[in-house]
């Protein structure tokens, strides 16, 4: 039995160590044996906050690069240690950004063959949320918030001055993290596990995705469209109930829309998950009517027959004037998912949109014709349940307010498009 070491590759903020833990569990899942070796966690132990100064990682100082190499070098061991018995896949989870330390890896790990993985993300929102999570980290816990993320900066500067990517190396991958996508790659096909974690990389996972519509809205209401109402006194009751419903239920992050009516949704369900994440995404805004925003449908339909002939004969396709289609609104409700992904990691997660934006994320999980993505039903006293991983496949509708139709529960995912 061939056996395995991946060598994580990257910047901090990239990704790497999310990866590393789908990678892990992936291959656990198939029973193959996998574990993850982390150079900060043998820092860490051996030198505690000594290494929390941004000094420490200055290739000009020579007791921090001797450590750094003492911590490769003492990680690479227990990697070693472990292959030789039952291990199967030991996945080195470091920057390894230079490519003296790659040569050095590959050097020392003479007993079976080594495949470097490159994260890369140049999403500017979400470096910059990678970086200020990483400012709430226990070795910062002596530092202000301010002085925590201009030390982690200042560390990321030193490792851009030694950062080469890959392309030298014998057996490599370099993945858009952000994406699930192989961007490039020089492949191990020798190694019964290359495919199995290539599968893992390009494979969008979401173990717990809950998907809410916002509560009711005046213009529900009134039949008007577009705009940014508040919710209603039952608009209220129903994000009152929803936040009832969750409670207790884990949630690390909670995406919205910009749009007040997706905040007021969301207030009670954050007073009740004061630790979750909260970020509101302009991809998760309501489709834009462009002229038509703000008016009421009969109006449209009185003072602009031709948009509602267009509409009803291509609803998918059609655009308001001046405005969106869902096929315009698909690209970027795609990037939003995918940022919020990122971000979560593989953590529970929320997204609390609107009756276009929700419609077109159900429509990336199941394959639908998308002549009928405008018409696929979105309530508001109901959210969807999601989880999507190699080993399970769940769609289920709940219902948390009021006397709701029954959830439709595990229902088979068909073929997620969400990257497609």
């Amino acid at each position: 039995m061939h056996k395995l070491y991946v060598a994580m590759v990257g910047l901090p903020g990239r990704g790497k160590s999310t990866m590393a833990r789908r990678i892990r569990d992936g291959l656990l899942a198939e029973g193959i044996a996998a574990r993850i070796f982390n150079n900060g966690d043998v820092r860490r132990q051996l030198l505690g906050s000594e290494s929390t100064e941004p000094d420490f990682y200055n290739p000009d100082n020579s007791f921090g690069r001797q450590a750094r190499e003492l911590i490769c070098r003492r990680n690479l061991e227990e990697a070693q240690t472990w292959m030789a018995g039952e291990g199967e896949v030991a996945i080195l989870d470091a920057t390894n950004a230079s490519r003296a330390r790659r040569q050095f890896i590959e050097a020392t790990l003479k007993d079976h063959p080594v495949l470097f993985l490159e994260c890369v993300n140049e999403d500017p929102l979400l470096l910059n949320a990678c970086i200020r999570r990483k400012a709430d980290l226990p070795e910062y816990a002596a530092y202000s918030r301010e002085e925590a993320l201009a030390s982690f900066m200042k560390r990321i500067e030193y490792y851009e001055t030694i950062y080469d990517p890959l392309s030298d190396e014998q057996y490599w991958m370099c993945v858009d993290s952000t994406a699930n996508r192989v961007l490039a790659e020089h492949p191990c096909e020798s190694s019964p596990f290359y495919a199995a974690i290539r599968e893992i990389v390009v494979s969008v996972w979401t173990p717990c995705l809950y998907l809410a519509r916002h509560g009711q809205t005046e213009f529900n209401v009134q039949g008007r469209i577009g705009g940014d109402p508040p919710l209603t006194a039952r608009g209220r009751a129903q994000a009152l109930a929803l936040a009832r419903h969750m409670e207790g239920k884990p949630i690390d992050w909670v995406f919205t829309s910009t749009r007040m009516r997706a905040h007021e949704t969301a207030a009670p369900l954050l007073e009740r998950h004061p630790e979750a994440h909260v970020m509101a995404l302009r991809e998760f805004d309501e489709i834009w009517a462009g002229d038509c925003e703000n008016m009421l449908y009969s109006e449209i339909r009185e003072k602009m027959p031709e948009v509602t002939a267009a509409r009803n004969a291509d609803k998918y396709s059609y655009a308001y004037p001046n405005g969106e289609s869902y096929a315009i609104l698909r690209e970027r409700v795609q990037r939003g998912l995918r940022r919020a992904l990122f971000l979560a990691g593989d953590q529970p997660l929320l997204i609390l949109g609107h009756q276009a934006i929700n419609r077109v994320l159900i429509s990336l999980f199941l394959r639908q014709r998308t002549e009928d993505v405008p018409y696929i039903h979105i309530p508001q006293n109901q959210y969807f349940h999601i989880a999507l991983t190699p080993h399970r496949k769940l769609f289920e509708r709940v219902p948390y307010e009021g006397i709701g139709a029954p959830a439709d529960k595990d229902t088979a995912l068909k073929d997620p498009q969400i990257y497609a």
